[in-house]
């Protein structure tokens, strides 16, 4: 377990592999002797989240002390810039060593380089969509908007790894390449690469899986109890300014309501016609949303027309 006050240079020290996530969380080298802490708020990397995702990385630690301390931005920023650097930098990178190991005349190499692309094809979709669809919609909750049309648990779903192209294609490499002693030591070279790529890839995925779709689904979590006090509180407000709207004649029509008289004895009480009641009983029932006489009676009681000892419940 690392903690905040531990030196950023022990990490690095103790698992080289952190150089990787350094440059995903937008961490320079250069930091001295600095603490994790003090390296993370100067370069604007929230600690807990950057704690979180090490200790998970490194040693499967997961029960963190408050999950919701979890900087969703962080992660987000964490994830993103590992796309980046996978598709960017990691398979142009592998792909290059496999031609300058493979003997392009060779059929069974060309055969390997055909598999690579592939592979790289299926990982590259999977990243772009997480991108176009997964990270804009965790934008928006952060913004405080729920969608009714997607959550976490849709990409959770189809969120396979995609590196049995990889297991494949090491396995091809293994058994049955190279011929000669020159790319023997490349091809060597270059298949050491390619378990560390599937090592990180691993690890980005189970990071999206323990610790990112959860966080999500905290967040789903509170914006929809967010929203849901956001309609609540809309309705209330709609409905105060429903009862400013009415005039003082409704009021006394919902008070003869509430009392148990009948269109034709509204209309003697208030010495109006029994088509005026109609008329006044329709406008209430359209600002107030409200067509029931119990339903006017909770609103009487409630916005102080009528004392509740006065009505027979």
């Amino acid at each position: 377990m690392y903690e905040a006050d531990d030196k950023m240079i022990l990490l690095i020290g103790d698992n080289y592999d952190l150089l990787q996530s350094l440059g995903s969380f937008g961490i320079n080298l250069g930091f001295g002797d600095k603490t994790v802490r003090e390296v993370c708020e100067s370069q604007n990397v929230d600690t807990y989240t950057f704690l979180a995702i090490v200790n998970f990385t490194i040693n499967g630690y997961k029960e963190f002390d408050d999950a919701d301390r979890l900087s969703i931005p962080t992660l987000l920023q964490y994830l993103e810039a590992s796309h980046s650097y996978y598709l960017d930098f990691e398979l142009p990178f592998i792909r290059k060593k496999l031609e300058e190991a493979l003997d392009e005349k060779d059929n069974l190499a060309r055969l390997i380089m055909k598999l690579y692309d592939e592979y790289a094809h299926d990982i590259r979709k999977h990243m772009r969509y997480e991108e176009k669809t997964v990270f804009p919609y965790v934008n928006t909750l952060l913004e405080g908007k729920a969608n009714d049309n997607y959550d976490i648990n849709t990409f959770s779903k189809h969120h396979s790894q995609t590196d049995q192209r990889l297991k494949e294609l090491k396995n091809i490499i293994i058994k049955y390449l190279p011929s000669d002693s020159q790319h023997n030591r490349q091809l060597t070279a270059t298949l050491y690469d390619i378990y560390n790529c599937e090592n990180w890839l691993d690890q980005h995925a189970n990071v999206e899986d323990e610790i990112f779709i959860p966080a999500i689904r905290r967040l789903e979590k509170k914006s929809k109890q967010n929203d849901v006090s956001v309609k609540i509180s809309s309705m209330i407000s709609k409905n105060q300014a429903s009862n400013e709207t009415l005039s003082d004649r409704e009021k006394d029509v919902i008070i003869c309501v509430v009392q148990g008289m009948t269109n034709k004895e509204i209309a003697g009480h208030l010495c109006i016609s029994t088509n005026t009641v109609i008329t006044h009983r329709r406008n209430i029932a359209r600002k107030l949303q409200i067509h029931s006489p119990a339903g006017l009676t909770i609103y009487a009681i409630v916005n102080s027309l009528v004392d509740i000892g006065s009505v027979k419940l």
